[in-house]
């Protein structure tokens, strides 16, 4: 066959070009989507946050993260000039799967509202700019909105908890004085760890009952944070701050059960659960006092699932025995697992047979295909930002669980794994053998945990467990003996002007 002259190749290289056109971007700015609670003024969170999905110039979502260099890039201002405010807008999470995370945290509170500008290159994204119309509170603004359900119906809450509701049905009603006379006793003695609050016009009180009740500090916070956002209900109750749930009687003895409210639940116990200290306290303390949290954890999964390293994976503190067992599991069968104790002790003479692991970084974790989620003194708390992350979880059976387990079902979000650890080798050659399907469990558990585990619907189940407790109080709450006002802290640094119609109660 006779080739073509250079010269006429280029030619025709040439017109073929311009017949094509320029390279399409292979993100369209306008047919992408942005949402989420960090677009609405009125959802008032320590860390504003919202999403974006890269959509091609075709209509189809991406499923991985755009090729080429052009990078989203999310822009902060106040609507109006004469309002400087401080806002920290770091850049965009990008969630490996096509989708971005976009954060902000404001220190200060603007009253004319937020212009909201979602770029890629310089051109604008989806409906870009978005316009918050003021006034935009902070997280330390105490400004509590008069009307919980409009509070509610503003934050998307859902309107079914199933736990809330399962925790509940063993107290149709709360005897208020039966829990005075009984709770101190029972649990408050030397080795206790009860803080005993009261909420009357949405100031919080309370008494430490024990010796055990540093953890305060994160109960504290988190109704301190309620307390400025939504006008909470008056209510008097206990909190748990130990590990162990605490309230074993069954309901058909006499006396009966009590709800005392506590951060992790049992098959064997009857206490009303909240989120976890764990989680709550990252929710509040993210982009600033922590760096692992609810919203960080998602752009920070590891390597695709096809370069991550094909072994199953875990870090932690000897606080169980079946973790001893993992090391042991791991020294014998090296190309299946790498586990490793961390810090010893509980089983401090086991050091030197099973050797102390260098510590990892969090984010780290997600370099490997499959994490093995084992107990520690109670429930794992790193398993929810385990589901976070795009590795297989392979969770022990356990008589343990935190607020958001009844959503997520075995085989369909994780993969079982016997309490003694006897199928662990097992699932993990099963997960190796089945890798698309191991994939998709992994993915649907990611999902699921990402709605699940929204830091507005933390704020949502809190409210509702305080809202449902003090349905059933049979008297009014107290402030008891012994009883100190927890204040608000002390924002001076920050202009904060509430604009709510009415002013609050006035105090009894």
């Amino acid at each position: 066959m006779r080739r073509l002259p250079r010269a006429a190749l280029l030619q025709l290289q040439l017109v073929l070009l311009v017949a094509a056109g320029p390279p399409e971007a292979p993100v369209s700015a306008p047919r992408s989507l942005v949402w989420g609670p960090g677009l609405r003024a009125g959802v008032v969170l320590p860390v504003r946050y919202f999403y974006l999905q890269a959509v091609s110039p075709e209509g189809h979502n991406l499923t991985r993260s755009p090729p080429g260099q052009t990078p989203f890039k999310v822009v902060i201002k106040s609507l109006s000039p004469k309002e400087i405010v401080r806002i920290h807008v770091p850049k965009p999470l990008d969630r490996n799967d096509g989708t971005f995370l976009m954060r902000y945290r404001m220190y200060e509170t603007v009253n004319e509202g937020l212009k909201i500008e979602v770029l890629y290159g310089d051109e604008h994204v989806a409906q870009s700019p978005y316009i918050l119309k003021g006034p935009v509170y902070h997280e330390y603004c105490e400004c509590p909105e008069e009307d919980p359900q409009a509070w509610q119906r503003t934050l998307s809450c859902p309107t079914k908890e199933p736990q809330i509701a399962k925790d509940f049905a063993s107290f149709p009603s709360i005897n208020l004085q039966q829990m005075l006379n009984e709770i101190p006793r029972r649990f408050g003695e030397e080795r206790g760890a009860i803080v005993h609050y009261t909420i009357l016009n949405n100031h919080i009180y309370r008494r430490s009952l024990g010796k055990y009740t540093d953890f305060k500090m994160f109960s504290d916070e988190i109704l301190l944070s309620l307390a400025r956002k939504v006008l909470l209900p008056d209510v008097e109750f206990y909190v748990n701050l130990g590990d162990w749930p605490l309230e074993h009687r069954k309901v058909n003895e006499t006396p009966g059960p009590l709800p005392i409210i506590s951060w992790c639940g049992s098959l064997d116990s009857r206490d009303v659960i909240l989120p976890t200290y764990d989680i709550t306290h990252s929710t509040l303390e993210a982009m600033r006092g922590v760096t692992n949290d609810l919203l960080s954890i998602q752009g920070h999964t590891g390597p695709s699932w096809i370069n991550k390293t094909e072994k199953a994976f875990f870090r932690g503190r000897d606080s169980r025995e079946e973790r001893l067992q993992l090391v042991q599991l791991s020294k014998e069968n090296p190309q299946l697992l790498d586990a490793g104790i961390t810090g010893y002790f509980f089983f401090q003479e086991k050091e030197k047979e099973l050797g102390k692991a260098k510590l990892i970084g969090f984010f780290d974790f997600f370099k490997y295909k499959y994490q093995v989620n084992v107990d520690g003194t109670v429930a794992a708390y790193r398993y929810p930002y385990l589901m976070l992350g795009d590795s297989l979880v392979l969770k022990q059976d356990s008589p343990y669980y935190e607020h958001f387990y009844m959503a997520l079902k075995p085989w369909k979000h994780y993969v079982p794994i016997k309490r003694n650890l006897s199928d662990l080798l097992e699932k993990i050659e099963w997960a190796k053998e089945h890798d698309e399907e191991a994939k998709k469990i992994a993915k649907e558990g990611q999902l699921t945990a990402r709605d699940l585990l929204q830091p507005h619907r933390l704020y949502c189940y809190y409210y509702r467990v305080l809202q449902k407790y003090a349905e059933r109080q049979t008297s009014k709450p107290e402030i008891r003996d012994g009883m100190e006002l927890v204040p608000q802290p002390d924002d001076s640094s920050s202009i904060c002007q509430c604009h709510r119609k009415t002013p609050l109660r006035e105090e009894l």
